[in-house]
């Protein structure tokens, strides 16, 4: 795994010990954010099941300004701290141990406007995705903002979550990459 673009190019990055996480691979990686970039002027990511961070320091390196990164598992935590050190991102990241439930409630309480929200959740917990519909709920996400859901293959995921509607999907394999805008004038 390594950064793909951007400012950190070639960067490796370390993915987190055991078998929990499914880090992204870097040829997924490179077309997601072709699809949704490739580069960004500013702007707020949240990684919401971070894993390695591979996600939110790609999003950095390619003009992000600040990336939330989420995680509950506490193996995952120090590889996402290790990695944005190597990456001297430090400084435009925040890390937090914590379900994503709760990550979604901080965020509202501190009335955050997330441009770039990635879902990469475990595969087996597909009921994560509604999830979504608590960010367009709470009105975390901003009228620009890009929704990237990347899940299994078997999952269908909702054509729409409020205003955001599916503007692309893509299959790598054994997986999907579903991408949710908001159409024009919503």
């Amino acid at each position: 795994m390594r950064v793909i673009s951007g400012t950190r190019k070639g960067l490796p990055l370390k993915a987190v010990p055991g078998s929990g996480t499914r880090p992204t691979t870097d040829k997924v990686k490179e077309s997601i954010f072709n699809m949704i970039g490739p580069y960004f002027d500013g702007g707020l990511a949240v990684d919401l099941f971070a894993g390695s961070g591979g996600l939110g320091i790609e999003s950095l390196s390619r003009g992000i300004d600040t990336c939330i990164f989420i995680e509950k598992d506490p193996r995952a935590i120090p590889t996402i701290y290790e990695n944005l050190k190597k990456c001297k991102l430090e400084d435009q990241a925040e890390v937090y141990k914590a379900d994503a439930s709760r990550a979604i409630k901080a965020l509202e309480k501190r009335q955050a406007k997330v441009d770039l929200l990635f879902l990469d959740p475990p595969y087996e917990k597909v009921g994560y995705y509604e999830l979504i519909n608590q960010f367009v709920e709470k009105n975390l996400l901003t009228d620009n903002a890009i929704i990237l859901c990347e899940h299994e293959k078997g999952v269908d995921l909702q054509n729409q979550y409020g205003a955001f509607t599916l503007s692309r999907k893509e299959l790598y394999g054994s997986t999907i990459i579903s991408i949710y805008r908001q159409e024009e004038g919503q």
